[in-house]
């Protein structure tokens, strides 16, 4: 999945109603909710709305026939395969009824175009792993976990050695575990702290912060 690497807008007239969708990376759902306060228009019909985080979800009619608006919303951002975003429509009634065939077709359809045209970065689920080493060990446990994608949370020093807490793509768990305990010669064992989804890749403002925690820290 990816999400977006910032606001990303569109807008379109269909039968004389205007819509406006907005779309932004989320980490939460106060993050979620705050964007829908800041971005809803006081001045349009309805502000139609969804977000997903992981295995969360919410999503709004406002006062659309139900299902019509906000179930197509979130719909079309689990069909670009995103996750992690918030996105709002705004209408204006031009005057002409679209039914809710209609609306359920504008609404999801401008959602879709509006994330399908905006930048987006990877999502990749990364975990926070830790072990301890004696100091001697310590320079090539680092620079071999680190040419394995890893990177470094904390270096605790003890009287008897250094423990080390690293963060790594989910896939290559169990590369740096069987590594470690090759070159420790079984002395070393690498435990699993826990779990998130973070954006990669040209991620900037908000999804620069997109973290997903699914597991403990």
């Amino acid at each position: 999945p990816s999400t977006l690497q910032g606001l990303a807008e569109y807008r379109e007239e269909i039968r004389k109603s205007r819509f406006h969708t907005i779309a932004a990376p989320v980490a939460d759902e106060d993050e979620a909710q705050a964007f829908i306060a800041a971005h809803r228009d006081a001045s349009a019909g309805h502000n139609c709305w969804a977000w997903k985080c992981g295995a969360q979800y919410r999503f709004s009619d406002d006062g659309e026939p139900g299902g019509s608006a906000g179930r197509p919303i979130l719909a079309a951002i689990e069909g670009q395969d995103m996750d992690c975003v918030a996105v709002l429509v705004s209408r204006w009634f031009g005057g002409i009824k679209l039914g809710t065939g209609g609306l359920a077709r504008a609404y999801g359809g401008g959602a879709a175009k509006c994330l399908q045209q905006a930048p987006r970065s990877e999502l990749v689920e990364r975990c926070r792993v830790r072990f301890a080493c004696a100091f001697a060990d310590h320079a090539l446990l680092k620079a071999r976990s680190l040419a394995l994608g890893a990177s470094v949370a904390a270096e605790d020093y003890g009287a008897d050695g250094v423990v080390l807490t690293l963060e790594l793509p989910v896939a290559r768990f169990e590369a740096l575990q069987a590594l470690l305990v090759d070159l420790s010669r079984g002395q070393v064992r690498l435990q699993r702290r826990g779990q998130r989804r973070q954006a990669v890749g040209g991620a900037r403002g908000i999804a620069g912060r997109v973290g997903l925690a699914v597991g403990p820290g």
